[in-house]
């Protein structure tokens, strides 16, 4: 049986999950970064909760912003990547910091709601957004 995200799960289908998984992504890092910048509840409150001091929320603005410009445009396969490691740190940072400060699991659906939407989106990306060989061994 193929797995859901081989080359072989119908190429409508998997187009629709990618556009989808990447615009929520970028959607969620546009908002989730202006949210950031201009300091803004619920962001400012979870950052003071997880004991984050409040300039974190800058460079954290700047990378949200910039991942979701980089996922969202044509070429730059590259930078791609880049973002889609940053963003899989960033979720998987806030999973781990929720779980430090004993917050619920309901504190935890959001940060793997968005892991899995990256996965979703790097592992059914067009070849054209790919790097060239990328995960092949020499």
């Amino acid at each position: 049986m193929p797995s859901f995200f081989d080359s072989t799960t119908p190429s409508r289908r998997r187009t629709i999950i990618y556009w989808t998984a990447t615009i929520l992504l970028v959607l969620e890092c546009e908002i989730g970064g202006i949210m950031g910048g201009l300091r803004l509840q619920p962001f400012l409150g979870t950052i003071q909760h997880l004991g984050y001091p409040t300039y974190f929320m800058t460079i954290h603005t700047i990378w949200y912003i910039l991942a979701g410009v980089a996922l969202i445009v044509p070429r730059f396969p590259r930078v791609k990547e880049w973002a889609y490691a940053g963003l899989f740190f960033i979720y998987t940072g806030a999973f781990m910091s929720h779980l430090a400060v004993g917050d619920s699991a309901l504190m935890l659906i959001a940060p793997v709601v968005f892991t899995s939407l990256v996965l979703v989106s790097w592992a059914l990306r067009p070849p054209k957004r790919r790097l060239p060989n990328a995960g092949r061994s020499a």
